[in-house]
């Protein structure tokens, strides 16, 4: 399967079956579109009017030669041969948790896919005793893997923070004798942050994900604190400070982006002039219509966004800036491998969620919806079924991935996403689907744009 597109004044195919990413002068892909279900053996001496007008006989030869080099070296109209594979996924250790430490939080987001914080079922803190708990199911469960990663998320993870630092401090103290490395990532609005827990988080922290929404009238529109006043003149200069000092590890900032504010490049811009390099705005989540809910109408302004957006990028690149946006992140050549690819980010098998209670969820998103209890921290017993079948779904058991072109990228979309909209895990959300393809295209011309003068396209 071979996806075509223009955009930007760049011809790009991308081949489904090999991973591989084409940038093609504008011959090859004319006649690549000709052929879109393979070449055949030879140039026909007859072709369309609209390519024998526009390009001399001799060029679309060697165009034709030059497809017919890529489709022999593998490159293009490759097998998609991976369904065989696929069908052999089983249940893997856990290498991941988010640890909910508080369903609790001090700020009042509409758009929150956790009921503002408490997911539904009242204000709860996790105590040391369960996240230690967590941290031992965890070793246990993850069989020979070294590695493991560990989320505080919450609501507001900062508001038991005394717990956050007893269970890194307890992980730490098992590391050498359980033969572990924990590496160790929070989320936080930033409400709480104060120099003691900004020094903790850039010391512990491998990863820290700093929730802001961009321009100050568009964070504080849904963003409020309890009395309705706005967030944003708070955190931003916490934000800020915290980035400053964490010394090169990773971070970004993550933000939503609703009806409200479909030109939500401006709210990437502003981050970025704000000072963070490394930026994720994205779509608000909503299973239920609201006035702020993404539906098909808003996809045309959301993909003019993502162009805008886009080409910004490129001139902030080539005048030597340095921006990240999350789902520009594509480089064709270092993706993951093919397990990841088929179904993403394992949630239910790999990763879990535990809650204050000790609950085990397939993810935070799936938290307080009782019919995905995987089990509990202090009890042996595990749902096995409801763990196989999340370890088990992939792009080939969701029909309408299968003959996707952008398969291998999204790996089947948001499980939890397409539980909220379509009632199944196996059912992808069609509206997320078409702005993900969209991502796609834009970051692969992204890339094109910003090739080496010397690298030959094709």
């Amino acid at each position: 399967m071979v996806h075509t597109y223009q955009l930007n004044g760049y011809f790009i195919a991308v081949d489904t079956g090999s991973g591989a990413v084409h940038k093609l002068d504008e011959c090859s892909f004319e006649l690549l579109n000709l052929f879109k279900d393979g070449l055949p053996r030879r140039l026909p001496p007859v072709l369309p009017s609209n390519l024998t007008e526009k390009f001399e006989r001799e060029l679309l030869e060697e165009a034709f030669g030059e497809l017919g080099s890529l489709s022999e070296n593998g490159s293009l109209f490759a097998a998609d041969d991976h369904s065989a594979f696929a069908c052999s996924l089983k249940l893997s250790p856990v290498k991941s948790m988010c640890l909910n430490v508080a369903h609790a939080c001090n700020l009042r987001c509409d758009y929150c896919f956790a009921s503002q914080g408490d997911f539904g079922g009242g204000i709860k803190l996790m105590t040391a005793e369960t996240a230690s708990r967590a941290i031992d199911f965890m070793v246990k469960e993850s069989g020979e893997r070294h590695n493991l990663e560990v989320d505080f998320f919450g609501g507001e993870p900062l508001m038991n923070f005394d717990v956050v630092k007893n269970t890194v401090l307890y992980a730490r103290s098992i590391e050498k004798t359980k033969q572990k490395n924990f590496r160790f990532t929070i989320t936080t609005n930033g409400m709480l942050l104060d120099d003691e827990k900004i020094s903790f988080i850039n010391k512990e922290m491998s990863n820290v994900v700093l929730s802001i929404d961009g321009r100050k009238e568009v964070h504080d529109r849904f963003r409020t604190c309890a009395d309705g006043s706005g967030s944003y003149e708070r955190i931003m200069p916490l934000f800020q400070k915290l980035v400053r000092e964490r010394g090169g590890k990773d971070y970004y900032v993550r933000g939503t982006f609703t009806r409200k504010n479909l030109d939500f490049s401006a709210d990437v811009l502003h981050l970025y002039e704000a000072g963070f390099e490394q930026i994720s705005i994205e779509p608000a989540v909503s299973a239920q219509v609201t006035d702020y809910s993404i539906d098909e109408s808003c996809l045309p302004r959301i993909f003019d966004e993502y162009e805008i957006l886009a080409r910004e990028i490129i001139q902030i690149r080539r005048g030597g800036g340095h921006i990240n946006y999350f789902h520009f992140m594509i480089e064709p050549d270092s993706e993951p491998c093919l397990l990841k690819r088929l179904r993403g980010c394992s949630c239910g098998n790999e990763y879990v969620a535990v809650t204050p209670e000790g609950d085990i969820y397939p993810c935070h998103q799936f938290v307080g919806i009782d019919s995905f209890v995987i089990g509990n921290i202090s009890k042996d017993e595990l749902n096995t079924a409801l763990r196989e079948k999340f370890a088990t779904a992939n792009v080939f058991s969701k029909e309408r991935c299968s003959s996707c072109w952008a398969k291998y990228y999204c790996s089947g979309g948001c499980n939890a996403n397409n539980y909220a909209f379509c009632g199944s895990i196996t059912q992808p959300h069609p509206i997320s689907c078409e702005m993900e393809k969209k991502r796609l295209e834009c970051a692969f011309m992204i890339q094109a744009a910003l090739m080496p003068a010397d690298i030959q396209d094709g």
